[in-house]
């Protein structure tokens, strides 16, 4: 996407950079007077630019024009969209152009003639809308999602070209619910525990607002009997294990050595030596301390295994299966000792302080669980998406 976005940006840079000339002999001719309406409001009396804009805009009028009479020929409905789409370059280009008129030459003043096309548009767009309400209407009849979904762009087309257009709003709103696929949520308890209401509520608690989009919502309940689901997604839990509660415990000795007081130190006749300040030379005893301790690990887990399963109603279908898992792990750490607590290192001291706790329920661990499981059930929803239309 970065690399796409680089190359656009290049492209624009190369465009900006060619000249009203170029733009005008390549044929891009509403590029070629967006450049000269710049460079004339800057110097109103460029010759050049004046030339480029003039043969620019009739050309491009001409076209326009051309095309029009053309599709009126024609007399398909369906064309009233273009036909709109060229009054509405003719109108935006006059527009620009007016902003340098009139325009001086050593022997002529271009000064074109206005024209006022919001008639032709006004009629353009009232065409335009009638043809694409009958089009969504005519889709509405097919009865299936996919015509649900283009009659209701259709009815976009008519609210933006003829905004009260006969019953467009009850339309749109109906040809949008129609055309939404919904999907049911749902937790399915296979294990041998009894699990509550609480957690299944918990492991829905899934953000399934972060997943809808234009054409799916997700439900986590069944709102009312009305509502057809287009697909149902089971999260089926298999297998709960929740571990024995395990004391572990291993003793170690921790030694220290620290200053234990001094002696003098002896010449060989036995006198206290000096140094050369004339003090006594003393020399630092040692003792070595020694703690023995005792450390306690208390542990326990659960762990969580099932499957997702994406089923499509109609025709009803397994369209995907995913396994999924969590495991919650409690552990805690406590120690005491036998001996000098001196010799302990500032960790060790840390865990001395603390004591041995309740284990936690197994209830409360599986509900703990449910928190890293509902990622991973997030993580399933969110990849799978494209099953789900």
């Amino acid at each position: 996407m970065k690399k796409i976005a680089y190359l656009l940006a290049i492209i624009l840079v190369i465009t900006s950079c060619v000249s009203s000339k170029k733009q005008l002999q390549k044929g891009n001719y509403d590029v070629a007077i967006e450049k000269s309406v710049k460079k004339l409001m800057k110097k109103q009396d460029d010759k050049d630019e004046i030339l480029i804009l003039d043969k620019a805009y009739n050309i491009a009028n001409e076209q326009d024009l051309s095309r029009v009479k053309y599709l009126k020929l024609e007399s398909n409905p369906d064309r009233w969209d273009e036909i709109l789409n060229h009054y509405l370059r003719l109108k935006n280009r006059q527009t620009l152009v007016r902003t340098v008129l009139p325009l001086k030459m050593p022997r002529r003043t271009i000064d074109y003639e206005y024209f006022d096309y919001d008639r032709e548009i006004v009629e353009a767009k009232h065409n335009a809308a009638e043809f694409f309400f009958a089009h969504g209407q005519k889709l509405m009849g097919n009865s299936n999602k996919e015509s649900y979904r283009k009659a209701y762009y259709e009815f976009r087309k008519v609210k933006e070209y003829w905004g009260d257009y006969q019953n467009i709003d009850q339309l749109l709103n109906e040809s949008h619910y129609l055309g939404m696929s919904r999907v049911l949520v749902t937790v399915e308890n296979k294990t041998h525990l009894k699990l509550s209401e609480e957690f299944k509520q918990d492991l829905l608690a899934i953000n399934h607002a972060a997943l809808n989009s234009e054409w799916v919502e997700y439900h986590t309940r069944h709102l009312n009997d009305d509502i057809n689901y287009d697909f149902l997604v089971y999260i089926s839990l298999k297998i709960i294990n929740v571990s024995p509660e395990l004391v572990k415990e291993k003793d170690y000795i921790e030694k220290k050595k620290v200053e234990d007081g001094f002696d003098y130190a002896l010449d060989q006749n036995g006198n206290v030596m000096k140094d050369t300040a004339g003090n006594d030379i003393k020399i630092s005893k040692y003792k070595t301390l020694q703690c023995t301790v005792i450390e306690t690990v208390q542990q326990k887990s659960v762990n969580i295994v099932g499957d997702v399963e994406i089923i499509q109603t109609n025709p009803e279908k397994l369209t995907k299966k995913d396994p999924i898992g969590a495991e919650t792990y409690f552990e805690h750490l406590s120690a005491r000792t036998i001996g000098d607590v001196g010799a302990l290192t500032s960790d060790t001291r840390k865990l001395v302080e603390l004591d041995p706790v309740p284990f936690p329920d197994d209830v409360s661990l599986i509900m703990q669980c449910s928190e890293t499981l509902k990622l991973a059930i997030r993580d399933i929803l969110r990849r799978n998406r494209r099953y789900i239309y």
